[in-house]
Order: C-alpha cells, then sequence, then structure tokens
C-alpha cells in the first residue's frame, strides 16, 4: 500500500544539448577517433581508425528499459554515456537522408545537361542549315561544294568532294628515297652522288650540302646533265668559308678538262666570282674565256651565281644576285660529255679548285634565261615559264 503519493522514480537520462543521442542521427566524431576523413590513430581494441571497436559500442548502448546508474554503462560519467558524445550503433532501419540527397541533385544536375546540350546542338543544326542556304545549297536540292572550303593542298592530296582536284603537297625531300648519299633531281631524273666528306643539311625549312674543300667532298650526277653545244643557264645559291684561291660550285667536263664552271678565284690578287668556259679540247689556259662580277661581301655570307651562254649569239654572261656583271664573246664551248659536279672542276686530267663551304638551290637550264627571269631566281624558286633540266636542294 501507499499513502496516496506517487512512488519516487529516476527519470531517464537525457541527451546533453547538439548531441544526437544513442540513436540519429549522430554527432560530428571526436578529432581523435572519428569516423570520417582523415582516420585519427586507430583505438585500442580493434576500432581500425573509426573509433571503438563493435563490442565496445554494445558496451555504450544504456538498457532502454530502466535507468541507468551513476557510474554504470550508459549512465552518468561512463564514456559513451549521456555525459559526452560516445559512439553508436549502426541503425539500418534509418534511411541514409544525406546519399538520398546527393543522388537527387545529381540527378537534377545530369536532367540539366542534357537540357543544355539539347538546345546547343538544335542550334548548331539550324546555324547549318543557314549556312547551307547560304554556300552550299542549289535551287535543285544538290550540294555543290565552295572550293574556299577545301583543305589547303599541304593537309590533303586527294579530291575534293565535288571532284575538283587539289594540288598535292610538295615533296622537299633533299636526298633519294632509301638512298641518303644521293641528292635528289626535283625536275629530272640525274641525282647526285655525294663523297664522303659531303653531306646534306637541314637549315630552318631548307636544305643545303656541305663540303670540306678536299678531294673526298663533292656530289656529281651520273652522266651529262647540260648539253654545252646548246644555250644554257646554270645557278647556285652559295657560301664560301674563305674566299682564297680558286673553288669551284659548280661544273661540268670530262676525264681531261672542264667545259664549264661557275664559282670564285683570285683576280689580279683579288677574290671575284667567275663563270668560265673552255673553248678548245685540251683545256688550255689560252682557250678559256672568263667573265667576273663582285658582291659587297663574299665571305660567310649567300650569293645567288647565274652563269648563261646563248649559242646563238656566241656570248656567256655572269650575274651576281640577278644582277649582270659581265659577259663576252666566245667562239663556242667545248662538248665534254662528263657529268655535272658540285664543288670541284677538272683541269689538266686532275680534280680541282674544291668547294669550302655550302650551296643550295642548284639550277640548270636548256636555254639562256632572260636578265628579267634570272632576276627571280630567288632562293628556293625556279623560272615559271621555263622548265629546269635539273634542281637540287629547292625548298
Amino acid at each position: 500500500m501507499t499513502d496516496g503519493t506517487n512512488p519516487p522514480s529516476n527519470p531517464q537520462p537525457q541527451p546533453a544539448p547538439g548531441d544526437g543521442g544513442y540513436g540519429f542521427p549522430p554527432v560530428p566524431p571526436a578529432p581523435a577517433n572519428g569516423y570520417g576523413y582523415p582516420p585519427g590513430p586507430p583505438a585500442q581494441g580493434g576500432g581500425g581508425g573509426f573509433g571503438p571497436a563493435p563490442q565496445q559500442w554494445a558496451q555504450g548502448l544504456p538498457d532502454m528499459g530502466a535507468p541507468a546508474a551513476p557510474g554504470a554503462p550508459g549512465g552518468p560519467g561512463f564514456p559513451g554515456g549521456p555525459g559526452a558524445p560516445g559512439p553508436f550503433a549502426p541503425q539500418p532501419d534509418q534511411p541514409d537522408w544525406e546519399a538520398m540527397a546527393d543522388r537527387s541533385a545529381a540527378e537534377k544536375r545530369k536532367k540539366r545537361l542534357w537540357m543544355t546540350g539539347g538546345a546547343v546542338t538544335v542550334l548548331a543544326l539550324l546555324a547549318g542549315g543557314g549556312a547551307f542556304l547560304l554556300l552550299g545549297g542549289d535551287k535543285g536540292g544538290n550540294e555543290a561544294v565552295d572550293d574556299k572550303q577545301s583543305p589547303p593542298a599541304s593537309e590533303s592530296a586527294s579530291p575534293s568532294p565535288s571532284g575538283s582536284k587539289s594540288k598535292a603537297p610538295v615533296d622537299n625531300t633533299p636526298t633519294v628515297k632509301d638512298d641518303p648519299t644521293q641528292i635528289r633531281d626535283r625536275s629530272g631524273k640525274a641525282p647526285l652522288k655525294m663523297g664522303p666528306d659531303a653531306g646534306v643539311f637541314p637549315i630552318e625549312k631548307r636544305f643545303e650540302i656541305r663540303t670540306k674543300g678536299n678531294e673526298n667532298s663533292y656530289a656529281e650526277s651520273e652522266k651529262r646533265v647540260v648539253d654545252t653545244a646548246k644555250s644554257f643557264t646554270v645557278s647556285a645559291h652559295v657560301w664560301n668559308r674563305a674566299p682564297k684561291g680558286r673553288q669551284i660550285a659548280v661544273s661540268q667536263g670530262n676525264e681531261k678538262s672542264y667545259a664549264f664552271e661557275l664559282g670564285l678565284d683570285q683576280v689580279n690578287g683579288k677574290p671575284t666570282w667567275v663563270f668560265r668556259v673552255q673553248t678548245g679540247d685540251q683545256g688550255a689556259e689560252a682557250t678559256a674565256v672568263t667573265v667576273t662580277g663582285e658582291s659587297p661581301k663574299m665571305e660567310k655570307t649567300f650569293s645567288t651565281l647565274t652563269g648563261t651562254y646563248d649559242a646563238e649569239r656566241k656570248q656567256i654572261a655572269l650575274y651576281v644576285n640577278g644582277k649582270k656583271t659581265g659577259e663576252a664573246p666566245v667562239p663556242g664551248i667545248f662538248q665534254a660529255q662528263g657529268p655535272l659536279e658540285l664543288a670541284r672542276s677538272r683541269h689538266e686530267d686532275k680534280w680541282t679548285a674544291p668547294w669550302n663551304g655550302a650551296m643550295e638551290t642548284v639550277q640548270t637550264y636548256g636555254s639562256v634565261l632572260s636578265p628579267a627571269q634570272i632576276d627571280t631566281l630567288k632562293p628556293g624558286r625556279v623560272d615559271a615559264k621555263t622548265k629546269p633540266t635539273g634542281s637540287w636542294l629547292l625548298y
């Protein structure tokens, strides 16, 4: 029996402010043993760095049927009790609201991207249709490709969709395929075989042959290139390391003597450019005819030398950098059948006058070019009206 008053009772411990209680949702983990990122040092008891071990979670839960005594598990003063944030057991029956919210936001973002992409596609199709109406469509509904829209020649060598042929890319390969010792003839079929001390080297977008000024530093064709019985033009863009003595850049002759030579020599003790021809078959000095020319700088700088022979007028001429520097009458030129030579000349049964330097854009023509044509013979170019009989190291 009672005296009519309610018996005393112990109230349930209440969660501390900010604490999530024993169930959902959890509070932020303690910095030392949290379950988020980055993990703290592993807790003793096998928690793996994410708080107390699973067996400790059960010890930290109070008996929901009776209040916990002070100091007892789940009571005040016990770790994990109402006095401090403690570990909690997983709640499999509770939904993960945060994950659901993230998935919902991701779906919304994906939907917005699809809508934006669809709008851009529609605009692109409309713009393309407008361009077709302005540039590509004819009245009959057939597509007509504008030639201006075709790829440049350097990008495509195949016919365009309209059937018009685009130009093939220019092949600037300096040597014969599979044989780097032969300089490729860009106009004919006369490659130049290099000696062991000569070589082709790239300089920016062009190529040049370099020679050392010795008997093994040269290049020659297999057979005759220039018919000296007829009019001809020979030209080369040359660079000399030191204008001393006789040095010939281009020549042609036979086993005994040159028929013509183009290069550098000493005249009256002064270096000068020369174009020299042999009128007798013995190669004597008395039967040689020379025209000369100068340039402001003849050492370690490029100069364009051009020699011409007019068979009708019986006259030779020399041009330096496109300007005529001299001319002379000749009775004719010795018709040698030997090969074309770079960086040397034949004289009295011997190889002489080795070139010490470099050269490029070597050309021969089976006619005498006019002064206007010669003035357009810039490095890397040929005369547009007359096809060369041979051309090497163009760019």
